[in-house]
């Protein structure tokens, strides 16, 4: 017969043992959902800005959460939203661009120039200025692919040309927004706006700009062709492991100077949409595009070591540094909070994006 003592043991080795299989089952449960965030990254950018919504709608109530205020947001961050995207498929090469913003600017002063210094037809002068952002990022991706040059220094240097250029060409000449709006109103397209549930004074409701409808199907069509094709995969496939997708028969050196290209035509989509939002052609103005853009990217889910990341959490990180911007101008808060916050959200990203990568690996 089983003694006293035996039926301690038994109770405890019956414990130990339910012990164990609930470790291995929260070991699991944690597992599938770091599984998720690999899958999904956008998820974590995603319910960061559900949540920053929610806190700001409930703390100032109506003065936030009305149509209004969320789309004004949409319109102050309709430039970083499209710099951001031409930003992500850059770092999903495992690549940056510090050029991004002086490829916009450039754009814009060619467009506002071949308008109005040279007689050009606005039409043909877009048209110009978005070969030449597109012919700004050839450079980049060249100097990159075919050179071998790391992209920090490549596009570290082309920034700084690519911003003397346009001090030099334009001689700092600001072309004004009387002026386009007598002569060019087409610069200004981004800038039409389309209100929704306006009352009949056309106050209130939603206000959407072209420039915001245009981010929107950016981000969505980029979505579309990184997930379902063959170009997208490559991209995919470049920043995960170069080396193993030469071997897999990836182009890797048409892929990145085509990424970069985009990169650059995109740049001088905002461009467009800088002449758009400021109403003049400045050759000062776009000087914070670069952090922005990249501090979007990062928020956004996307991994600065390339290979993983949704251009969708771009959109996501954007929009989260517009509700905070705007939500603590609306309390009356000293600018700096906003800073701070964003200097959280950075570092807290970068953290989820290693923690990811571990249980990846």
């Amino acid at each position: 017969m089983p003694t006293e003592s035996d039926n301690f043991e038994a109770v405890v080795q019956n414990r130990r043992t339910e012990a164990v299989a609930e470790f291995h089952e929260d070991t699991s449960l944690m597992k599938r959902f770091q599984h998720a965030l690999h899958v999904t990254p956008a998820l974590v950018p995603l319910v960061v800005l559900l949540v920053s919504i929610l806190v700001f709608g409930l703390i100032l109530g109506s003065k936030f959460f009305s149509a209004s205020s969320l789309t004004l947001i949409l319109q102050q961050v309709q430039l970083v939203g499209i710099v951001a995207a031409a930003q992500s498929i850059v770092i999903m090469t495992a690549g940056i661009d510090l050029s991004v913003g002086a490829i916009m600017v450039l754009s814009s002063v060619v467009m506002g120039q071949f308008t109005f210094r040279y007689g050009m037809p606005v039409e043909l002068a877009i048209v110009c200025g978005l070969a030449v952002g597109t012919f700004c990022g050839f450079i980049n991706g060249w100097l990159i692919a075919v050179m071998k040059l790391p992209p920090f220094i490549v596009t570290l240097g082309m920034w700084q040309i690519f911003l003397a250029t346009n001090y030099l060409y334009s001689a700092n000449e600001t072309i004004r927004s009387q002026d386009i709006r007598a002569e060019a109103p087409l610069l200004q397209f981004f800038s039409t706006t389309i209100k929704i549930g306006a009352n009949e004074e056309g106050r209130g409701g939603a206000n959407f700009t072209y420039g915001v409808i245009f981010m929107i199907l950016l981000i969505a069509l980029l979505a579309w062709v990184l997930r379902n094709t063959a170009w997208g995969r490559h991209v995919y496939a470049v920043g995960d492991d170069p080396e193993a997708a030469q071997l897999s028969g990836v182009n890797v050196r048409n892929t990145l100077i085509s990424v970069y290209m985009l990169a650059g035509l995109i740049c001088a989509f905002a461009g467009w949409a800088l002449i758009g939002r400021i109403g003049s052609v400045s050759p000062t103005s776009g000087s914070e595009a670069n952090i922005e853009s990249i501090t979007a990217v990062v928020i956004g889910g996307i991994s600065l070591f390339g290979g993983r990341g949704s251009i969708a959490g771009a959109l996501f990180g954007a929009l989260i540094v517009g509700v905070f911007t705007l939500g603590l101008r609306l309390m009356n808060a000293d600018t700096q909070w906003t800073y701070l916050l964003i200097g959280a959200l950075i570092i807290g990203a970068v953290a989820v994006d290693q923690w990811i990568r571990k249980v990846s690996a």
